[in-house]
């Protein structure tokens, strides 16, 4: 998906309906004397609902239309007759999306399901008509209730990516080019740093015709979780993952320092990040002879490691095996 297109984070103005008036309409038939009263309930103001689509995976589409108002309901009638309910709105979202209150950060819910919906705003209930204050000491009520106001607020929603695997690496480590080489995703690839502006998922065929998702998250650097580089606004994406794979290029000077810079990031980003499952892949293996891949093997970090090529097509398969092993192990 082109980087202008991939849209994370928005905040929209939203105003659900007004309830309805209840009618204080008072029965007149020809032949009844002092029919009583008969004044209708007026309708729900509408909601504004939050669907999720699982064919949506941006939220391009609220950046330009940030204010969504709902109908507001009639008004109650004679007769008894209800008024008619305010016409909701619905937003997609992608599965993934967190709406948050825009004043106070509280969370109010996560879409995760395909047609999950969730009420945003609450539209305004409907005022009594008069029939609901007949007694037997006011046969006559001449008086209604108001609808309930329409509700206002800010919210924010955001997308966080759902993938099985998220790549976690420094700028150039190989993330978009391994991602190119297991999946039919096609990420920009090139010899600068922060090529990759925007997460790419890509769906991984696995053996058996079984399969898992991958995100490739924009590079990384020291301070990210300060707000240093693009790293710290995709951090979240990387909370949805089941397991993390962090990418550290052969050529590195001293490979576990840079993958303890990775963790030591993401720790400072949300501790919990650190309980989900870790692997570490060295990419651009085909750069290294057996001797000095046993030499760099006696200094790699204690989690499952691998030697990658994805230019060579070299322990991909192994990879695959490696991840979906995980996979389930994560699953139990």
């Amino acid at each position: 998906m082109a980087g202008s297109n991939f849209v994370d984070y928005v905040k929209i103005f939203c105003r659900s309906g007004k309830g309805g008036a209840g009618s204080a309409h008072l029965r007149r038939e020809k032949f009844v004397a002092m029919g009583g009263p008969d004044g209708g309930d007026g309708g729900r103001g509408g909601h504004i609902i939050v669907t999720g689509n699982r064919n949506t995976w941006t939220l391009l589409h609220l950046k330009y239309k940030r204010h969504i108002f709902a109908g507001h309901g009639g008004s109650g009638g004679k007769q008894g007759s209800t008024g008619a309910d305010g016409e909701d709105k619905y937003i997609e979202v992608p599965l993934g999306t967190v709406a948050k209150d825009a004043e106070t950060g509280e969370v109010l819910f996560e879409i995760t399901e395909h047609d999950q919906q969730e009420i945003l705003v609450k539209g305004g209930r409907g005022g009594l008509g008069n029939v609901h204050f007949k007694s037997s000491t006011n046969q006559t009520p001449r008086y209604a209730q108001p609808g309930e106001d329409a509700v206002e607020m800010a919210a924010i929603l955001e997308l966080k990516v759902l993938a099985d695997v998220g790549l976690v690496g420094f700028p150039n480590a190989g993330k978009s080019t391994l991602l190119s080489v297991v999946s039919a995703a096609k990420p920009e690839i090139a010899d600068y740093p922060f090529t990759t502006l925007v997460p790419n998922l890509g769906i991984v065929s696995y053996r058996e015709h079984q399969s898992f998702c991958m995100a490739d998250i924009p590079g990384i650097i020291e301070g990210a979780s300060e707000g240093k580089g693009i790293g710290l606004r995709f951090l979240r994406h990387i909370e949805r993952n089941s397991i993390l794979l962090f990418l550290v290029p052969a050529d590195a000077e001293n490979i576990r320092k840079e993958y303890e810079i990775l963790l030591n990031e993401l720790s400072q980003y949300n501790p919990e990040l650190l309980d989900k499952s870790r692997l570490l892949a060295i990419s651009k293996a085909d750069m290294l002879d057996a001797e000095l891949i046993e030499e760099i093997k006696q200094d790699l970090p204690d989690i499952p490691s691998i030697f990658i090529s994805s230019v060579a097509n070299q322990g991909i398969t192994e990879l695959k095996d490696m991840i979906w092993k995980e996979l389930m192990d994560a699953n139990k």
